[in-house]
């Protein structure tokens, strides 16, 4: 990280305690694994929600995607804030923001509460996970800085994961599960507040706060080919990843006639689950044949779906998502690998700005479709036509790598375990990227 950003030391007048960073630095990792957990979570407990309320699936849909309404929101206006604030004021404040989406869920009558929480919980998640990733490796020792950056990318996909699996077995074993997960997570938030209250700043006050806020959006000339390139898949495995979210928990109950929370979970947690654990495994691949992996891998996963779906067997269909969940972890850790280093320093925030609105917009507005067709041509058909738009855009992609890579030798960039780097995305001057 740049020298000028870090405190060393405050003065002796503002001096106060503070957390050891080992303890800092376990308890923002808990914490920022919190905000994803509770967004995992909402996978099958929206099933449950359809189930007492008797709302139609469009609106589940809907539920799902306006996450990603928030999430864009506040990642593009306040992505960069903590960079000239500190990391501790925008922290404190997305934790705040998000204890109020935890009670929204508590006390949720209807769905458009639930509506009303997604929305507040994608502000407070992409509020948080820049500064919170940045902050993972500042805590981090000087000659541990992969962890910090390991603890960002699983505690993402992750924490998704988990969510949703460990929601789907508080439905199969309680019958108040709703109360439960978010009780213990808005205690675990409120914790996460005072850890991070009490934890070291790392960055020291700068000027163009206000600027910061203003979102950019912009592809300079020497990325635009690479970017054209990676979009549709980047497109294809976004939406591959909110059919695992939005749309398989329901199908288990609606499609393949099973009455479990705990598959549920587990049709919510297996995508998220294999991205993390192959994003780590490819970080070191060769960036344009982890790419092509990753399409391959989505087209064979996006068809094991279907398949699964016509042949009535929800294992088939699992195994499909798994194999999406490979394209999703080496698909697009290879885009940000081939993509950032062709752009100059102060072009990154432009750049990372526009693969979070390709991906957010391909994670919420298809579903959202998917959801208004299941009306009138059925849920079968519905999924049929949305798997079928992820493999054609996965296959745009095919070709276009094929193209450039007979005609540009193999690059091997540099690397981000997640999408959500700060560092990466706001202050391209750190040179703690994630290998």
């Amino acid at each position: 990280m740049s020298s000028s950003q870090v405190s060393t030391r405050a003065p002796a007048s503002r001096r106060r305690p503070l957390l050891p960073a080992g303890l800092a630095l376990a308890g923002a990792a808990i914490t920022f694994t919190s905000l994803y957990l509770a967004a995992g979570a909402l996978t099958p407990l929206l099933v449950v929600y359809k189930e007492q309320w008797n709302f139609p699936a469009s609106l589940l849909t809907v539920a799902f995607a306006v996450y990603a309404i928030g999430f864009l929101a506040a990642v593009l206006t306040v992505g960069s804030l903590s960079d000239h604030i500190g990391r501790r004021p925008v922290l404190i404040g997305a934790l705040v923001v998000q204890v109020a989406s935890n009670l929204l869920f508590l006390v949720a009558s209807d769905i458009g509460w639930v509506i009303a929480g997604r929305i507040v919980q994608g502000v407070a998640s992409g509020a948080a996970t820049t500064a919170f990733t940045a902050a993972l490796v500042e805590l981090a020792p000087p000659s541990r800085k992969r962890l910090g950056m390991i603890l960002g990318s699983v505690g993402l996909t992750g924490g998704l994961g988990f969510g949703s699996l460990l929601a789907g077995l508080a439905i199969q074993l309680t019958t108040a599960a709703n109360t439960i997960i978010f009780v213990v997570l808005t205690v675990v938030t409120i914790l996460g507040t005072v850890v991070v209250a009490l934890s070291p700043e790392s960055v020291t006050r700068s000027p163009g706060a206000l600027r910061s806020l203003i979102p950019r959006i912009a592809f300079p000339p020497a990325t635009r080919r690479e970017f054209a390139a990676a979009a549709p898949v980047v497109a294809a495995v976004w939406m591959l990843a909110g059919l695992s979210g939005g749309i398989a928990p329901n199908m288990v109950r609606s499609v393949f006639h099973l009455n479990s929370g705990l598959l549920n979970g587990l049709a919510g947690f297996i995508a998220p689950a294999t991205s993390a654990v192959i994003g780590l495994v490819f970080a070191r691949v060769d960036s344009r044949r982890a790419m092509t992996i990753g399409i391959y891998a989505s087209i064979i996963g996006a068809v094991g779906i279907i398949s699964g779906v016509y042949a009535g067997s929800l294992a088939i269909m699992i195994l499909g998502q798994a194999i999406a969940g490979v394209g999703f972890g080496a698909s697009f850790t290879a885009a940000l690998r081939l993509i950032f280093p062709l752009a100059a320093e102060h072009q990154r925030a432009g750049v990372v700005g526009g693969i979070y609105l390709v991906s957010y917009v391909a994670l919420g507005l298809p579903i959202v479709i998917e959801g208004q067709l299941t009306g009138p041509l059925g849920e079968i058909p519905a999924v049929t036509w949305y798997t079928g738009a992820a493999i054609l855009l996965a296959l745009m992609s095919l070709v276009a790598q094929l193209r450039l890579k007979r005609s540009t030798p193999s690059v091997s960039g540099p690397t981000s375990s997640s999408v959500l780097r700060s560092s990466d995305a706001r202050t391209p001057e750190r040179d703690d990227i994630p290998a």
